[in-house]
């Protein structure tokens, strides 16, 4: 009996020694073992928020991506904090942290930065009824408030050793689109913002201004712990720099910020003061045909405000009538017997939407699929499939809107509608009709869960993570 224990103990002795012998996992095989990859955020348009088909963001976007590059599940905590957020990711509370975070010297002495994915410069936002500053000397005697432990103090305390007089109020209870919403609302007279976080929330404030820059371009990387472990670390950089090195990160950049770029922000204010005076009108009637065809109705009804600002007597030259403005023969195929009847028109012009929505190959994902049935919407979709060709002869992706829609100008070119099946198109229309329609289902979705003056019955979501 005593034999038997002391071989038993032997045995035990020598499974801990030899465990206490074998190598630790490293940080990627821990997170590998896990199932899970934990990231920091924070709360913004430009970062990660909810949207109306589930989270939604730029960092969103990437990080989820990074999580299925690994073959693990994302796990997302938010921290509203900078500081705090620098805090957990330098004591490794969390693996990351990806939360816009301009990449700065102080910040480097506590986290490890992977490589960029994005570049913004820090800009002054005022509101259009005050004087627009010149310099930081002109803000002097105004109200200047930021996030606190941001970068854009970091710019500031350099700044400020040069500008006698200069000085601000740093807040730690609100985020930065909070501080651009106070501008927006006169609250305050000044911000500081990064650029792309302007570009979005410009989009529901028209009212806002940009002054000037106070930086050069500046680099927005993840950070991660200043360990000696760089297992992670590594894999994150190879994750982000074959992102780039295959054009996709560039695509998903776009995806979130293109429609931004010529978009008429004095033309919101003519969109929210008709969303307060005819929406109310006729989103029962939007709702009603997003619930039968399975579509948004916030999208049929930035859809229709494309085309005839909500007036069911709108005609253009060519002939189209209507809300949704049908053709004729469109009508005719639909069984649309009065264009100028909203019910009528909303129905028959949802329907043909999500005709061509089904139409599409079968392959192509969301929100390509509803972006390129928009363009088809608006210059037919024999002229969509020619320049899908032509993106394919070109070397771009034919299921991608960002890559369709550099190459639906050339249907306008002899070199090019030449070869195709249809011939010519003014393809430059197709282009700014579906990124206005796509500023508008923006704002609608802002509105909606901001200050929307009715709630609908029900939402009928799009099968997209985001649109």
């Amino acid at each position: 009996m005593r034999l038997v224990v002391g071989i038993a103990v032997s045995i035990v002795v020598a499974l801990v020694t030899l465990n206490a012998c074998s190598p630790q996992r490293s940080l990627l095989q821990q997170v590998l073992h896990e199932g899970e990859l934990l990231v920091l955020t924070r709360n913004a348009s430009t970062t990660y928020y909810e949207g109306p088909q589930g989270p939604s963001g730029l960092e969103y976007e990437l990080t989820k991506r990074f999580a299925e590059y690994l073959g693990v599940e994302l796990v997302i905590k938010i921290r509203d904090n900078l500081d705090d957020l620098l805090d957990d990711v330098q004591s490794g509370d969390a693996h990351l942290a990806a939360a816009g975070l301009t990449v700065t010297e102080k910040r480097q002495q506590r986290v490890r930065f992977t490589s960029p994915y994005q570049q913004i410069k820090q800009q002054v936002v005022y509101h259009q009824n005050n004087k627009r500053p010149k310099s930081l000397e002109d803000i002097t005697e105004g109200h200047l408030e930021v996030l606190a432990n941001s970068s854009h103090v970091e710019r500031l305390n350099e700044l400020s050793t040069s500008i006698d007089g200069l000085v601000w109020t740093e807040n730690d209870y609100v985020g930065s689109t909070e501080l651009i919403n106070l501008v927006a609302e006169q609250v305050i007279d000044y911000t500081i913002a990064d650029s792309n976080e302007v570009s979005i929330n410009r989009l529901y404030h028209p009212s806002l201004r940009v002054a000037f820059d106070i930086s050069d371009k500046q680099n927005l990387a993840w950070a991660m712990p200043k360990s000696e472990d760089l297992s992670l670390y590594t894999a994150a950089n190879d994750f982000i720099n074959e992102l780039e090195d295959s054009g996709e990160l560039s695509q998903i950049i776009r995806r979130h910020y293109s429609h931004l770029r010529n978009y008429d922000y004095a033309g919101t204010n003519r969109f929210l003061s008709q969303v307060r005076e005819r929406l109310p009108r006729y989103y029962p009637l939007f709702e009603t045909a997003a619930a039968q065809y399975n579509l948004d109705w916030r999208l049929l009804a930035a859809t229709a405000y494309q085309e005839s600002h909500w007036n069911p007597r709108a005609v253009s030259p060519t002939g189209v009538r209507g809300i949704m403005m049908l053709t004729r023969a469109t009508a005719s195929y639909l069984g649309v017997l009065k264009r100028t009847d909203p019910e009528q028109s909303i129905d028959g012009g949802s329907r043909y939407l999500r005709k061509l929505i089904d139409k599409l190959p079968k392959h192509i994902e969301e929100p390509n699929r509803t972006w390129l049935a928009l363009a088809a919407y608006n210059v037919g979709y024999g002229h969509l499939q020619d320049a899908r060709m032509i993106t394919a002869m070109r070397g771009g992706n034919p299921d991608l809107w960002v890559d369709i829609k550099d190459n639906l100008p050339l249907l306008r070119k002899r070199k090019w509608y030449k070869q195709t099946r249809f011939g010519y198109a003014r393809g430059m229309e197709p282009v700014r009709y579906v990124e206005n329609i796509r500023s508008y289902y923006s704002i609608l979705n802002w509105q909606l869960t901001n200050d929307l003056p009715y709630k609908p019955k029900r939402l009928v979501a799009l099968n997209s993570s985001a649109l």
